[in-house]
């Protein structure tokens, strides 16, 4: 078992901006679809796990980005399992375009729940013993992000059925796209987003609706997010942007 795996994926055009280049959410599915293959190869995928009445949950994902693929670029995302400990384990990544070159590095991490309780469990108990490479693309602690006090931006949003993954909740990919649609527009249209990083604290369902909330922080280029929803108010993810001007805004 090779605790290196590889993927290519191809951008096809509607995974893509207004600019032409790859969504950060296609890309965020780039890394998931990594991990799930290499996951079954390493027989702990989510039918594996599921046997037991065990599925895996994303806890963290920290993606930066150096450069953005535009369509029809081959992205080959390289992925391993770095860190494994007693509730979570790191899984960590790399985003290469076509010469080989580094465009972006991402680090998540995972634990098990059981199905039934809703709580996570032991690694140990769970799953098989498999190969770890310690390399790290990011070395992000995973500290608590910070909480959004005061909204500057604000929209709400219906949970979609298109929006359910197997586990019939709100597929992590999803909350991004979420908490980007409430950058201004000044932003989106003269700023590229760096880094994006999401601490998930709780399931979203089909039929809620949620509310995403930004607003921008003393550190320039950088916006803190909240998902909630609206019914009960819960805090369902934390997230944190970071922007850097395009070197050309009107492509």
């Amino acid at each position: 078992m090779n605790p290196i795996f590889n993927k290519d994926f191809i951008v096809q055009y509607y995974e893509t901006d207004q600019r032409g280049f790859a969504r950060p959410v296609a890309l965020l599915n780039y890394l998931q679809s990594a991990a799930g293959d290499h996951a079954a190869l390493l027989g702990v995928a989510v039918s594996d796990l599921r046997k037991s009445g065990h599925t895996w949950v994303l806890s963290r994902v920290h993606l930066a980005m150096e450069s953005y693929p535009r369509a029809g670029d081959t992205v080959t995302i390289r992925t391993w399992p770095a860190v494994r400990d007693n509730l979570f384990t790191v899984r960590d990544f790399e985003l290469l375009d076509a010469a080989g070159t580094t465009i972006g590095r991402a680090t998540t991490s995972w634990a098990v729940l059981n199905i039934k309780t809703r709580r996570p469990v032991k690694l140990a108990d769970v799953l098989p013993i498999y190969p770890l490479n310690p390399e790290r693309a990011l070395n992000d602690p995973f500290s608590t992000l910070p909480q959004l006090e005061t909204s500057e931006n604000e929209m709400r949003l219906p949970v979609l059925r298109g929006d359910l993954d197997i586990n019939r909740h709100v597929n992590n990919t999803v909350y991004a796209g979420w908490a980007l649609e409430t950058i201004p527009d000044e932003v989106d249209s003269r700023y590229r987003l760096a880094a994006i990083e999401i601490g998930f604290r709780s399931e979203a369902l089909f039929g809620e609706t949620i509310v995403a909330r930004s607003a921008k922080t003393a550190e320039s280029g950088c916006f803190i997010h909240c998902i909630e929803s609206e019914s009960d108010g819960r805090e369902l993810a934390r997230l944190r942007t970071h922007w850097l001007p395009l070197e050309n805004p009107q492509h």
